[in-house]
């Protein structure tokens, strides 16, 4: 009895060490195991909330942005942004205005869960290393690092969801008058699979990385460092006790939007053009009838953008922008400030990059 007795008071003992230990490290700032494993799932789960929460709000002017982008130039459907969100309107309902948002959101939850956690590992590389080639342990991230670490977020966001994007595209564009129908996101997956082969689920992939690059990269850097500048010089009364409001923040994330898009929007409109290549309906698709003058044939990037320029026009490259612009402002705005909230939240951290 003694002994059980001795063995209960040595396991309490060895149990407040431990809790003691962990305390210990906590404060020199080394964090238990399953407190990293829980720190990454609620960062994970803050960004997939972010990007369903904005893609959603955003899905009308999303899938009109794709409409423009794909529509035959000799028949021309859709000649603006209210005018066509009317049609669809009118044709499908309210449900039309938010085809392809399920799919949208299957792959932009992931996505996005993967954007800003791989942003938040890449920072604190990057930062590590130039405080190493600096010699200064006080260093902060520059605004091109900035860049650097958004342009590593976003090629491995894209590339690890990147057949969820393509067949997104593709169901967004099908009509009720569209001559072949895909039921749904399996049923596109395993039809791509079967018919184009599994290299189909990538066309476009090229243009989409390389237009990662100054979207992603250029979200990330304007939107910190915009932030870093209104906490450091405070201009017109924004900042109080160093935290922006909501507001402001909302306002740093449409800045980081519209920079990122207008630079980047040309290899959006290719990458949808790239990724309809090889889809036996993809021009009776895009018209919407059933009719077509100028069948959808690119062997590559390069020729997408010669030929594009070349029937089209320079324009062409931003056909959709207006929508897209509409959708991108909110967008990105909303994505950041969710992702921020979401995280004060669950209690973590809430500042992207140190």
């Amino acid at each position: 009895m003694a002994s059980e007795d001795v063995k209960t008071g040595e396991s309490a003992v060895s149990q407040f060490v431990n809790l003691a230990e962990e305390a210990k490290l906590a404060r020199e700032g080394v964090k238990a195991p399953s407190y990293e494993v829980l720190s990454i799932c609620k960062s994970l789960i803050a960004g997939g909330v972010a990007g369903g929460v904005s893609r959603t709000a955003v899905a009308p002017l999303e899938r009109m942005k794709i409409l423009l982008q794909v529509q035959n130039p000799h028949n021309i459907k859709y000649n603006g942004t209210i005018q066509g969100l009317k049609y669809i309107w009118r044709a499908e309902g309210i449900r039309g205005l938010f085809k392809g948002n399920g799919t949208n959101c299957a792959r932009i939850v992931p996505n996005s869960a993967v954007k800003f956690f791989s942003y938040e590992q890449a920072s604190k590389g990057i930062l590590l290393l130039y405080r190493r080639q600096t010699g200064n342990d006080d260093a902060q991230l520059t605004p091109l690092l900035r860049l650097g670490a958004g342009a590593c977020a976003g090629i491995i966001a894209m590339s690890a969801t990147y057949p969820m994007d393509m067949v997104r595209g593709r169901l967004t564009v099908q009509t009720e008058n569209s001559p072949f129908q895909y039921r749904g996101i399996t049923h596109a997956l395993s039809t791509v699979l079967r018919e184009e082969g599994p290299r189909a689920l990538y066309k476009g992939w090229l243009p989409s990385v390389i237009g990662v690059v100054p979207y992603v990269g250029l979200n990330f850097a304007v939107y910190e460092s915009l932030k870093d500048w209104l906490i450091k010089k405070k201009p017109f009364g924004l900042v109080e006790d160093s935290e922006l409001s909501v507001t402001t923040r909302l306002a740093c994330g449409a800045a980081a939007g519209t920079v990122g898009q207008t630079i980047a929007y040309p290899l959006d409109v290719i990458r949808r053009r790239m990724q309809m290549v090889g889809w036996s309906h993809a021009s009776s698709i895009v018209t919407g009838d059933g009719r077509s003058k100028a069948p959808l044939e690119y062997t590559g990037m390069v020729d997408a953008f010669r030929k594009t320029v070349r029937y089209e026009g320079f324009r062409a490259l931003y056909k959709g922008l207006v929508p897209n612009s509409v959708k991108v402002v909110p967008s990105i705005a909303i994505a950041f400030v969710t992702y921020e909230q979401i995280k004060v939240l669950l209690g973590v951290e809430i500042r992207i990059s140190d």
